[in-house]
């Protein structure tokens, strides 16, 4: 790994039979290879054995002690390794999925001083409300959530071959990585100089 670049990991965070979101992250992922600052790894939550039911222990309180399940080790270490985050949802029912509420609420530090950024996709909103909710929760987490995001409205006539068909789509993402980098970069920084106080 180039440790000259920050270590991105673009989530997919809906595990929905017949989803867009593997998608998505491909586009992402490769709009953020092709930015150069990043190591970018994707991880697809559907992979993963998330459960929604919680231990009684408070993730932040028990630490490394918090009891995960196997089926989760390599999530964790994804999200524990990771310099920055993009978040790739749809909207369900005008928030995000379960899915990926279940794989934030079994983390609590993997997200702490470091920079989350939102791709979103959905009908008419384009997953905006998705990335409100999100927004909130990742501000509890102490994360810093990126101004810029993508959302694609209508995403099931506005993508064809893999790519949207919005020729403006690569320059509002080369923004928001513009701005993840930043982040990540300066959090980075921040974290390896002093723990932060979460």
């Amino acid at each position: 790994m180039d440790n000259t670049k920050h270590r991105l990991v673009v989530v997919v965070g809906s595990v929905r039979e017949g989803r867009f979101g593997p998608v998505v992250g491909s586009w992402v992922a490769e709009q953020a290879r092709q930015h150069g600052g990043f190591d970018v790894d994707v991880v697809d939550l559907a992979d993963f054995d998330i459960p929604t039911a919680l231990p009684d222990a408070h993730p932040k309180l028990a630490a490394d002690s918090y009891p995960r399940p196997a089926g989760m080790a390599a999530l964790t270490a994804a999200l524990e390794g990771a310099d920055a985050f993009i978040l790739v949802t749809p909207e369900y029912n005008h928030s995000y999925p379960a899915s990926l509420k279940a794989a934030i609420d079994w983390h609590f530090t993997q997200w702490a001083a470091k920079p989350v950024a939102f791709v979103s996709y959905g009908g008419a909103a384009g997953g905006r409300h998705a990335v409100l909710h999100l927004e909130n929760v990742l501000t509890e987490l102490h994360a810093v959530t990126i101004r810029d995001g993508l959302a694609f409205p209508m995403y099931y006539a506005n993508w064809q071959d893999g790519r949207p068909l919005d020729a403006e789509a690569p320059g509002y993402a080369k923004t928001l990585l513009e701005q993840l980098a930043w982040w990540a970069g300066a959090l980075r920084s921040a974290r390896e100089n002093a723990p932060y106080p979460a």
